[in-house]
Order: structure tokens, then sequence, then C-alpha cells
């Protein structure tokens, strides 16, 4: 079977999806001519500007097979934010150097790659401290990221919505606080009254220092976003309680980042939304209706996909979203069956489900993209994983099976009646035939008897007209 083409769609030109996969690509960055390291202390919004970058880790504990899996991650993520990836290097240690996170020796041979490749920027395998990012930056004299701010700038670029907007700027600024940068000799001290060494009058400062400013900024944005989001959760409850007021079952899709959930939304529901073969290609999460082969109706949500070590700043921001994961009554878990360690994503899926009380929902595992899948990774996936449902989104191989599977599992609420409708009560007719299960009609001089299976709202509303002994 021939591999899939990430540059095609198979959904009709002129979604949404496509329109946003060109948009994208449009926006794409060029490579800057630049290598000199700028002083940035502005604090509304730090673009880390990514062209050819040297990658970093420190393997600090593990297999050379989870160490070589956590750098090609890395790899693949600044490719995604727009870069271009020149060398990478690994130190073995106990744990990251306190100083320089990779110790003195491995800097002076990082700065060696640095020079000899023309890179401009050092990305990091892991979270810096403050001190540490200002050292490594001080002794290479170019741009240092760690892996939590190339995450973050990836989602800017992505997120698209008001909302998914909002939750990115709250985790960008929670992020930068205790990494203000421009403070020292280039900054005033707000000094006054009696100060050291007798200094007295004549030496007191302007009030408070750059730094102080730029936190006040931050805080005061910080607790903005806050209200913001706290609104945007009153809607999203308020539609939550709706759904479940109507019995509506929801269902939700999560997964390792780059399994193929927003494929598996459109193949099921014909969303349109993006897709695109890159990690973290969306952000916001998108809810179609559904029906069961027997005709229940339910939400089908997709939602953020997860990585190794995500941003906890990301977690808190996104808890609002993430929450919906918690409050489904199924979880459908897509696995990448071309992962090469497959087994690991879903430790650090469930790791994450775990960090928001989502353990408790149902799961049913998915492994997607059997297509591009070798036989024996399949095998193996079917030993490890015998409950999983494999398919292909792309190809619909799979699919059937995926949504009996679906059906079996939600809840089924639903109660059968008998009723007999008279023909002035064509909406509540109407609302049977859209909301439940039609078993049986039939026209008859008094009115329209229907069997059928409905939610317990709408029975509690048909009880008048329940038939009762008619004849045939």
């Amino acid at each position: 079977m021939p591999a899939r083409d990430p540059s095609q769609s198979r959904f009709d030109e002129g979604t949404q999806g496509d329109k946003d996969l060109s948009d994208r690509a449009a926006r794409r960055r060029i490579q800057s001519l630049s290598t000199e390291l700028e002083d940035i202390t502005e604090v509304e919004y730090r673009k880390i500007q990514l062209e050819r970058v040297v990658l970093v880790g420190v393997w600090a504990g593990g297999t050379t097979a989870e160490a070589e899996a956590s750098m090609a991650e890395l790899a693949r993520l600044a490719e995604t934010a727009g870069s271009t990836v020149l060398d990478s290097l690994i130190q073995r240690r106990d744990k990251p150097d306190g100083a320089t996170y990779i110790g003195s020796g491995k800097v002076l041979e990082l700065q060696e790659i640095v020079d000899s490749t023309g890179a401009d920027t050092v990305i990091c395998d892991g979270e810096l401290s403050p001190s540490q990012l200002r050292n490594l930056e001080e002794r290479l004299n170019i741009k240092v990221v760690d892996r939590t701010a190339l995450i973050l700038d990836i989602f800017a670029q992505h997120a698209r919505s008001k909302e998914g907007k909002a939750q990115v700027e709250l985790a960008q600024l929670n992020y930068m606080l205790p990494r203000l940068r421009g403070w020292g000799d280039a900054l005033s001290r707000q000094r006054g009254g009696r100060v050291a060494a007798g200094a007295g009058i004549g030496s007191r400062g302007p009030g408070e220092t750059k730094l102080e400013i730029d936190k006040r900024r931050i805080y005061k944005k910080i607790a903005l976003l806050k209200d913001e989001l706290a609104a945007m959760q009153v809607v999203r409850d308020t539609k939550r309680s709706q759904r479940q007021a109507n019995s509506v079952s929801a269902v939700t899709i999560t997964g390792y980042t780059n399994a193929g959930k927003s494929s598996l939304l459109n193949s099921i529901t014909d969303a349109g939304v993006l897709v695109e073969d890159a990690l973290f290609a969306t952000l916001d999460p998108t809810t179609r209706k559904h029906r069961t082969s027997d005709g229940r109706v339910y939400t089908l949500t997709d939602t953020v996909g997860f990585v190794r070590h995500l941003p906890h700043q990301l977690v808190e921001s996104f808890r609002s979203t993430l929450e919906e994961i918690a409050d489904s009554d199924l979880m459908l878990h897509v696995i990448d069956g071309t992962a090469e360690r497959p087994e690991d994503q879903v430790s650090a899926v469930r790791e994450v489900l775990e960090s928001i009380d989502a353990g408790h929902v149902p799961e049913l595992l998915i492994v997607n993209k059997i297509d591009s899948a070798d036989e024996v990774s399949l095998a193996r996936l079917r030993h490890l994983l015998p409950d999983a449902i494999f398919v292909s989104a792309w190809t619909g191989e799979g699919m059937d099976a995926l949504r009996e599977r679906i059906g079996a599992m939600l809840p089924n609420p639903a109660i059968e009646i008998d009723v007999l409708l008279p023909f002035a009560q064509g909406a509540l007719a109407g609302r049977i035939h859209s909301e439940g299960t039609v078993l049986s009609q039939e026209h008859t001089e008094a009115g329209t008897r229907v069997q059928a299976r409905v939610q317990p709202n709408l029975a509690g509303l048909l009880e008048r007209y329940a038939a009762v002994a008619l004849d045939r």
C-alpha cells in the first residue's frame, strides 16, 4: 500500500482545515542574517526567532534509545517552530550542571560547534533555570532556548481561537516572570534614606527599577488573562450542563501530538479541521455532533496533544480545556502506529491525564496510521495492546469497527416508549426522530403511533400520550 502524502488532503478543497493549512504555509519564517544576541527587556511578548539551531541534551538516566528518542523529538519540535537543525550534542551526567546545564567542558565543545556551523540559537532538551539560561548566553554569545520556551513558541504560532491565545499568553507570562533579563549595571536601583556606604544625599535613585515595572505589568496582565479565562469557563460549563441535561454523551479524542487525532475527527464526522504532519498542528478544541449506528447522539471533541515533559505552565493554562476530558463519558486514546516506542507515548499521555484527574474516564485505545506502519510493529502492538482498535484515519480502514466499538462503550440511558401522538403534536414527533431512535411508526385515524427509544427528559414529556391496549 503506498505511503501517505501529508501534503495532500483527502477532503474537498475549501474546508476550514485547508484554509488554515494554506495560511500557515504562507507565514513560514525565513532565516535571519543576524547571529547577534539581542538583550530583550520588554515583557509583553518575547517571540523566539529560531533559524539555524544546535540541539543540546543531558542524558541523566534511562536507556540510550530513550535519550535518542528525546533528542529526535526535540529536533521535530525545532523544525515545527520553523528552524533548521544543524547539529546536536548529548552530555552524559548524573544530573544537569547547576550553572551551565552541561558543564564547563561541554560548553567549550558547544562553542566550537556553534562557531563552525554558524548557528544563531541553541536549544536545550530541558527546562533551564534563569541562571543557567543567563550563563549559557553569556558564554556562547548567542540565543539559548530551552524545551519549554520552544513548545510555548509553537503554541503561540498555532493558537487561533481567543481562548487558545489567552491560554498560551498566560503560560508564556508565567514562564517569563522568573526569567526577566536586563537588570544589572544598565538599570538604576531604587535607593533612599541612609543607604549603604554612607552615600546619602544625591544617591537616591529615580524610583522603581525597570525590572520592578516589568514585573508589575506581568502580574497585572496575568490577572486580566485569568479573569478572561474564568469568563470563558462559565460559557464552557453552561454548554456542558446543557448537554448533560439533554443526556448527550461526550466523547473526547486525546493522545500524543501528531498521532492523528484531527484526522480521526475528520474521518468520523467530516469536520474538515486542519491536518498537518507536524507536532501540535492543532490546539483549539473542535466539537462535532455525531450518531451511533442505533441513532444515539453524542459529541466528539478533539483536544490538544501531549508530549514528553509537557511544560506545567501549559497544563495549568489549558486546564479548563483539558477538563473536557475529565468530564467525558468516553476517551479515545489515539496512538501513532508508526512511532518507534509507542508505549512511551502512552505512558506520557496517561501521566498528564492523571494530573488533571481524568484517569477514571473509560479509555478506548486506537492505533492509527496502520497504512504506514510495518507488519512487525503492528504485530508487536497487537500483543502489547490486545484491546486496541487498529485503524487508518487516512484510508478509512477499520473505521466501521471503531464506530461500532464507540456505540457499544457509550452509556445508553434511553427509555423505550410506545406513544400515540395527535397530529397537532408534530413538534414532539420531530423531536423523537431527531433525538431518539425510531423502532416503528404507524399513522392511524387518531394520530401517529410511534415506538422508539428516547432520552429520559423527552420520555417524561411523552408520558401523557402513552399508547395502552390499542388494536393494531
